[in-house]
């Protein structure tokens, strides 16, 4: 599903999937509502909405059930740590762990 990108109110970006009838709108903590049976009339109201928090909280929180979710940002940023080679640092030997060895501990 294509996103598009907003800045309105909390909502940080919506998509539509036209065979599903499927909305999704992503906030700005990162959660995502899925709602299904969404008409295509709707979604290109609230796509060009020049309010488009008030649309949504008027037209669409109120008259549908959304199953909710987190936004894309996870898989974005693990695209980015594969590219540019991030990840966490290996874990350093701590001198002192020998010192505190249990017995029979090798």
């Amino acid at each position: 599903m294509e996103m598009k990108r907003i800045n309105a109110g909390k909502l940080r970006a919506i998509g539509y999937d036209s065979k599903e009838r499927i909305l999704r709108v992503e906030f700005d903590d990162g959660t995502a509502i899925d709602y299904a049976g969404v008409g295509s009339d709707l979604w290109k109201r609230f796509s060009t909405s020049g309010a488009a928090w008030s649309f949504y909280r008027d037209n669409i929180e109120e008259e549908f059930a959304g199953k909710r979710g987190r936004a894309a940002v996870a898989s974005q940023r693990a695209e980015l740590d594969a590219l540019f080679g991030a990840g966490p640092a290996p874990k350093k030997p701590n001198p002192l762990d020998d010192l505190f060895k249990q017995p029979g501990e090798e």
